[in-house]
């Protein structure tokens, strides 16, 4: 199992409307608003590589609002 944090940047005021969207979406496990750089962090899991980085291109990378993403792909073992 391959686990991934997304950091996601949106447009002004659209980060709770977006965050409901992408916690919603397959392969997504969690999402919150945070401040920061981002504004949403999303917790992304899948069998291989391949489906988390479909889930952030096919997937979060689409949703109205959304305008940045960055994948951290976990390296330990949850």
């Amino acid at each position: 199992m391959v686990h991934a944090f997304i950091m996601v940047r949106t447009g002004a005021g659209a980060a709770s409307d977006v965050r409901d969207s992408v916690a919603e979406l397959e392969g997504v496990e969690a999402a919150h608003v945070v401040a920061g750089q981002y504004d949403i962090i999303a917790e992304v899991g899948g069998g291989e590589v391949h489906d988390v980085l479909e889930t952030v291109s096919s997937r979060i990378g689409t949703v109205d609002g959304v305008t940045d993403t960055r994948t951290y792909i976990s390296l330990s073992a949850a």
